[in-house]
């Protein structure tokens, strides 16, 4: 009964999925979407090795030099909320509003603005398994800041995937880091916190998904049918297969353009779509608005720390830009972009 509670119980918050394919061959796949009420202002980033990174709280932030390259998607050009590094790396930033970040103040540890988690991991590590390693041991304290144009904080949790196919989840609960690390946490949605969406899904594993599969928005149903979608269509090791059969579950859970609730912005439209192709080091970009694919070949870029260069591809408001193919060479040369700082 206790389970039946939750699940007609679960917080109406929500924003993004994210899923992980896993393929024959070595076929690992990693799609998510971005959900908001308004436009999130989204560009695609190049980012070199060798830049110099600061986390953006004052005096006592923690700094570093990137030591892989990376392409991104930021938003509103002060976050980096999604990205791929040369070493196949991907990181997802995505709501969760039982989020509660440690106090922060000139005696903590070195802090890091949550608008910089992402590339952090980006910038440092070459895989799950190190950079879970490493964030064990809390290097830095993890700062907050507003929502832009909003009056409250950003409360995210922070998915990673490589290209053995390893998953990790990391998420503060009660102020208090906590990761859930393993090859079989394919999926993150939003609220409730990881350890319940597992027993959530547990739940309707036991209906099983050819009988009924709930069909909301909420975050707690598209974990559901993410999570049998994912594992029933085929697993492929063929590039064109496999990419086609993640296009299909990443729009499954995809929410409606248009739909959202007025007090809750996060419960909203999806913006846009990215899937990485892990082993091609491919990745692709969906707009809702654009109603175009196009893709980065990350082979195609210099990210040598002698030569590459910062550079930008402008979406367009509402990401509505019309793109399609291979554009590597439509980014052009600009300064980075700002951090949001605490």
């Amino acid at each position: 009964m206790g389970l039946i509670t939750m699940v007609l119980c679960a917080p109406r918050v929500a924003a993004c999925t994210r899923v992980v394919y896993l393929g024959e061959q070595d076929r690992v796949i990693t799609a998510r979407t971005m959900d908001w009420k308004v436009d999130v202002a989204s560009n695609m980033w190049i980012f070199p090795r060798g830049m110099a990174r600061s986390g953006q709280t004052g005096e006592n932030s923690i700094s570093w030099t990137s030591q892989y390259g990376s392409v991104i998607t930021s938003g509103f050009d002060i976050s980096t909320t999604d990205g791929i590094n040369e070493k196949g790396l991907v990181a997802n930033l995505l709501w969760l509003v039982e989020s509660e970040y440690p106090t922060f103040d000139d005696e903590s540890k070195p802090g890091l603005s949550i608008s910089v988690w992402a590339q952090y991991v980006l910038d440092n590590f070459p895989d799950v398994a190190s950079a879970v390693k490493a964030l064990e041991q809390e290097p830095f304290t993890l700062v907050s800041a507003n929502v832009p144009g909003e009056n409250r904080l950003a409360t995210l949790h922070l998915a990673l995937s490589d290209a053995s196919g390893d998953s990790a989840i990391i998420e503060y609960i009660d102020g208090k880091q906590v990761i859930h690390h393993n090859r079989a946490y394919q999926v993150m949605t939003n609220s409730p916190p990881f350890d319940q969406q597992l027993a959530l899904n547990a739940y309707w594993e036991q209906i099983g998904g050819t009988t009924m599969l709930p069909g909301t928005n909420r975050a707690a149903d598209r974990f559901v049918r993410a999570s049998f979608y994912v594992n029933a269509v085929p697993q492929s090791g063929n590039a064109q297969e496999s990419l086609a059969s993640m296009f299909s579950v990443i729009r499954n859970v995809s929410v409606p353009y248009g739909i959202s609730t007025p007090d809750q912005p996060n419960i909203s439209s999806t913006r846009w779509r990215t899937v990485v192709d892990h082993k091609n080091k491919l990745y692709f970009f969906e707009s809702t608005m654009g109603q175009s694919i196009f893709w980065v070949d990350l082979h195609t870029i210099d990210f040598s720390t002698q030569t590459g260069t910062v550079r930008t591809l402008k979406l367009g408001a509402n990401q509505s830009n019309l793109l399609s193919g291979q554009v590597s060479e439509q980014f052009i040369e600009a300064p980075p972009f700002e951090f949001l700082g605490y």
